[in-house]
């Protein structure tokens, strides 16, 4: 196996399990020293443990290089020590993989604020931090002469893009990593660092709390040739490939991996117009508009 990320020092949030868990062994795979980060907690984010060392058992078994952080990413302090212990441990931070979440899905009738709140502060304020410290540490070495190639790969997915009833938070939270991820790849881009987003998917513990979705199942279930449609690791390769020097020109872009299928995603742009010719609008006038010249229907007598 080839491996073009020796040498590279990886941080992966929420690694203890599911897609986490498939990019950290991905990466070691490749050669990268990974810093495995989880907070332990339930799929709702409730409670701690030391689910990293159960990702790091498995690296080190396969003769790779980890080690575990338990720190939680909405925590300021316990971000910038993250990325003080991947420095501090293997000398250098050159990929950030933002991969912790979690759910609190309910119709928005019956959700509570405490449910929008702390899944915007896992995924949103989460990755931010992350993303934060890693720039301050990038922008130090860029100013110091070093060459960085830094890499950040956030993570988004469909409800984020598309939306998903029941999932007003975690589709909010998602779609705003996307906003994210295009601003820093904007900012970051004059110091080398590449900044994109993937939208993966997978049967993890996360989606079998959805009903109909299927039951959970771990990436090292599967042998290294093994295919599964709904592997949690499906997407990592991608991750692997973002991470390398090969994907330097890659930036501001956002990925969705669906079983075999890899595609480019393009978000907001301008599908059709209307123009009021250098004039005030007549909100009498503009429904007609809108309905012929917007959404292409046919009225009859408005033309």
């Amino acid at each position: 196996m080839e491996q073009f990320l020796a040498g590279k020092v990886a941080i992966v949030t929420g690694a203890g399990h599911g897609i986490g868990r498939g990019h950290a062994l991905e990466l070691a795979r490749r050669g990268a020293s990974v810093v495995v980060n989880d907070v332990g907690s339930a799929v709702d984010g409730t409670g701690t443990g030391r689910d990293a060392d159960l990702t790091v058992d498995l690296i080190t078994a396969q003769g790779g290089t980890a080690v575990a952080n338990y720190g939680d990413v909405g925590d300021e302090t316990a971000t910038e020590e993250l990325v003080g212990q991947a420095v501090d441990t293997f000398g250098s931070l050159d990929v950030l993989v933002n991969n912790a979440g979690i759910g609190r899905d309910r119709a928005i009738w019956n959700m509570s604020p405490e449910d929008f709140d702390l899944v915007m502060r896992v995924h949103v304020r989460g990755t931010w931090l992350m993303s934060h410290f890693a720039a301050i540490h990038w922008r130090a070495r860029a100013k110091a002469g070093d060459v960085t190639n830094g890499r950040i790969i956030n993570t988004t997915s469909g409800a984020g893009l598309q939306g998903n009833f029941g999932q007003s938070n975690y589709a909010t939270a998602k779609a705003a990593i996307v906003g994210l991820t295009l601003t820093t790849s904007l900012e970051l881009a004059g110091i080398g660092v590449t900044v994109n987003a993937i939208g993966p998917g997978g049967l993890t513990r996360l989606t079998a709390t959805i009903g109909g979705q299927g039951e959970a199942f771990e990436p090292d279930e599967l042998g290294d040739e093994e295919y599964h449609p709904m592997d949690p690791a499906g997407s990592s390769p991608l991750v692997a490939w973002l991470s390398s020097d090969q994907a330097q020109y890659v930036t501001g872009q956002v990925f969705r991996v669906i079983h075999d299928n890899i595609f480019l995603m393009k978000g907001w742009h301008e599908a059709a117009n209307i123009s009021s010719g250098a004039q005030r609008w007549n909100a009498e006038k503009l429904g007609a508009l809108i309905a012929t010249d917007i959404f292409g229907t046919r009225a009859p007598g408005i033309r």
